[in-house]
């Protein structure tokens, strides 16, 4: 066994059992030399006395595991919830398990081309769980059977008699032989022809119970190492100044000042690579400092004499965003794309009882993740090493190949838990950055961006307008939907052909497409020159909020309960087939909806002096429902009571799941309270925290009570961010009714929450 300093161990001559996802989905199941394309482990992966069974576990002569955790972990828990799949399929005792965070496993094919050691490697994207439910069941369970096939041949009883539990496999007499002890047998047995089976749900012990983060002790006593907390002996630390405007071009500069500060080694420009794809390279020019410390750097940046030439954006603001949205929607111009038409709006609508109408403008958002961009790149001749936070490593590593032309399995990408990612780290700006830099001084580098470089260089949610309009029959059904929302695509200039812009902005299923007969979505493209990029809970986020608002308008001019408005829309249970594959099941939807209204007391919401909202909203499988109780004592508001409903089919942590819940609830009320980004003459006006206030613990709720809806069977889903959609229109909805009651100035506020 040969030590790479700190960048991991290699297992040096030794047959070791690689589990892949295959292209198909399948898993493909093979023994090969470790040399071919293992990745570099973590130090504490294997010890002397440690025995690889799979790609993902690792158990010593003590019987002590190594679980690795192949996404990366932004809070999300995933840290947890993976390694708990696998330690369920292989009988472990979950007090005896230690979890890794697994860096990018990649190695070459016989082509050259990357092979993935661990199959999909993605996190904060709210479905690390699904993508993995049916890869790590079959990596616990092929380590279970080798060990069983190890005991059955030590005891001799066949395999098929044997049972385990808790780290040791048991003999129908009563013989007990440990993990520990059967390590070394098991690792050098050959693989099945066939993967072995699953367990049944009724045979899960640890799946579906209550685990704490494993990462939570280290978090809370400040042990837990963040990518920007990583060194290494001789880096540079390299701070940048952006330009303040992504088009434009450094006109002068003079960096005698910096150069004269002790400790500055290097200043250098860098600038986007002309034909590269929004986040593969420099998110805009900049002006790298590189000193020995950060001290230093920053002096050094302060001292730069230069000035920025502005490019074609230089007069863009988002008042004149919002006034391109309006002109769009209330003008007679096609759409841009056409999303979904089902039966003839205008005909229905015609003669229809009664007509609503409502329009919903939100503003842009930064991603403000709590640890900044940064990077630390060692670029060598033969080897590249790198420690950063990234929700995608493969996206990570295609950026750092591209710019070194290194072989896939010379590349190192390590993946401490993330501080935050909600779709800022898919995008890879800060890597580029660092190769370049690491590459230009031949020396490791350190890049560190400081928060008023985030704030105004951020892949921006962009701004939306939401035109809504419905009718109604003389039941009070909604027989006709009318939806039109202008925003700029986050995936304009990203490869995405013109026809596809539209995807990254609405859903062809979300609802209520389906539930009403007559139902149109319109898409119009509105032209920004700030750049835009995934966003957490994008599209969902802006567009739940329009539709539910726009309920609760509806229930409010027909003078009847919200919950009975939205109960008449859902309608009987049934499934409905979506257009983009899987169903809407109406039962589950009305389930979490029912459940929120009943624990928040919705029978007094007439009666309440307080006021009451609601909503509710399905996305890939999962249900959710809000219910939020507010006050107003003068111009302040409470936020008394939050109730959130999930269905998320098969919950592998349920403390997790809890978690996330919570989390993401009170992301929604603060991003719906407090954030707005705004620009004028082309430049971010947000730098501080305190141009951008996070909901403060004095303005959000004590709690937020979480029911999950117990699993039936079905699998999991999943939900990182399922709790942020609902939030924000059910605190809107709750904040109109409060108004009514206690200030009676529902235009001003029907007003005011339609700019929420």
């Amino acid at each position: 066994m040969s030590a790479n300093s700190s960048n991991g161990i290699r297992l040096s001559r030794r047959r070791f059992l690689q589990i892949l996802a295959g292209t198909a989905g399948a898993l493909v199941v093979g023994v090969r030399l470790a040399e071919a394309s293992e990745p570099p482990l973590p130090p504490e992966w294997l010890g002397n006395h440690f025995h690889e069974l799979g790609a993902y576990v690792r158990i010593d002569v003590e019987g002590n595991v190594l679980i690795g955790a192949r996404d990366p972990d932004t809070g999300t828990g995933v840290a947890t919830a993976l390694p708990m799949i696998i330690a369920d399929e292989l009988d472990a005792d979950w007090n005896r398990v230690n979890v890794v965070h697994l860096g990018l496993g990649v190695g070459a094919a016989d082509n050259g081309q990357p092979q993935w050691s661990y199959g999909r490697q993605r996190g904060g994207t709210g479905d690390s769980i699904p993508a993995a439910w049916s890869d790590l069941r079959q990596a616990g369970a092929l380590a279970r059977w080798l060990l069983t096939q190890a005991a059955a041949r030590r005891l001799g009883i066949a395999a098929d008699r044997l049972r385990c539990e808790a780290g040791t496999v048991i003999a129908p007499d009563g013989r007990r032989v440990t993990y520990g002890s059967l390590v070394d047998d098991a690792s050098k047995l050959d693989l099945p022809k066939q993967a072995p089976l699953p367990k049944s749900p009724e045979r899960y012990t640890l799946i579906g119970k209550p685990v704490g983060d494993v990462n939570a002790h280290a978090i809370v006593t400040g042990q837990a190492k963040y990518a920007i907390d990583h060194h290494e002996a001789e880096a540079l630390v390299a701070v940048l100044l952006h330009s303040p405007w992504q088009d434009g071009s450094l006109e002068r500069i003079d960096t005698t000042p910096a150069l004269a500060v002790k400790g500055v080694v290097k200043v250098m420009q860098l600038k986007p690579e002309p034909g590269q794809l929004p986040g593969h390279t420099v998110i805009a020019p900049a002006v790298a400092v590189l000193a020995e410390n950060t001290w230093a750097a920053l002096e050094g940046r302060d001292k730069l004499k230069l000035q920025w030439k502005p490019g074609a954006g230089a007069e863009a603001s988002s008042g004149a965003l919002e006034q391109q949205a309006t002109s769009l929607l209330d003008g007679d111009t096609a759409p841009t794309t056409r999303v979904r038409d089902d039966g003839d709006v205008e005909k229905v609508g015609k003669h229809a009882a009664r007509r609503f109408e409502a329009s919903y403008y939100q503003p842009w958002l930064a991603h403000a993740c709590p640890e900044p961009m940064n990077c630390l790149a060692r670029i060598d001749k033969d080897r590249a090493s790198l420690v950063l936070p990234t929700q995608a490593p493969q996206q990570a590593w295609a950026v750092v190949q591209r710019l070194t032309g290194l072989a896939p399995d010379q590349i190192e990408i390590r993946v401490p838990r993330v501080g935050g990612g909600y779709g800022r780290r898919l995008d890879h700006d800060y890597v580029a950055e660092a190769v370049m830099l690491a590459k230009a001084v031949q020396k490791p580098v350190r890049l560190l961006w400081t928060r008023d470089q985030d704030f105004a260089n951020d892949w921006y949610r962009s701004a939306c307008m939401h035109k809504i309009s419905a009718t109604i029959d003389g039941k009070r059904n909604l027989v006709t939907w009318n939806q039109r929302l202008a925003s700029a695509s986050a995936l304009s200039g990203r490869g995405v052909p013109a026809d596809r812009l539209w995807s990254s902005e609405v859903q062809p299923d979300q609802l209520p497409a389906g539930l009403v007969p007559n139902y149109r979505s319109d898409w119009y493209a509105l032209e920004s020159s700030l750049p835009r990029g995934p966003h957490r809970a994008m599209p969902h986020l802006s567009n739940a909020f329009a539709v539910e608002s726009f309920v609760d308008e509806i229930a409010h001019q027909l003078r009847e309960d919200p919950l009975k408005t939205r109960l008449r829309l859902i309608g009987e249970p049934r499934t409905i087939a979506l257009k983009n594959g899987g169903v809407l099941d109406t039962d589950r939807l009305r389930n979490v909806l029912q459940l929120v209204a009943d624990r928040i007391g919705w029978k007094n919401w007439l009666r309440s002096v307080n006021g009451l909202g609601i909503a509710c909203w399905a996305m890939d499988g999962a249900y959710v429902a809000h219910a939020i109780e507010t006050s107003l004592q003068g111009d302040k508001l409470g936020i008394e009571r939050v109730v959130c409903a999930v269905d998320v089919g098969r919950v592998i942590n349920p403390l997790g799941l809890e978690g996330q819940v919570a989390g993401a609830t009170l992301d929604a009320l603060s991003t719906a309270l407090n954030l707005a980004i705004t620009y004028k003459d082309g430049q971010i006006q947000q730098r501080e925290w305190k141009d951008y206030p996070l909901g403060s613990m004095a303005l959000l709720p004590n709690a937020v009570e979480v029911i999950t809806v117990p699993d039936d069977g079905r699998p999991p889903t999943g939900a990182s961010f399922l709790a942020m959609p609902t939030a924000a229109p059910a605190l809107a909805n709750s904040v109109f009714r409060v108004s009514a009651v206690r200030v009676r100035r529902l235009p001003l506020m029907k007003e005011f929450l339609r700019m929420l």
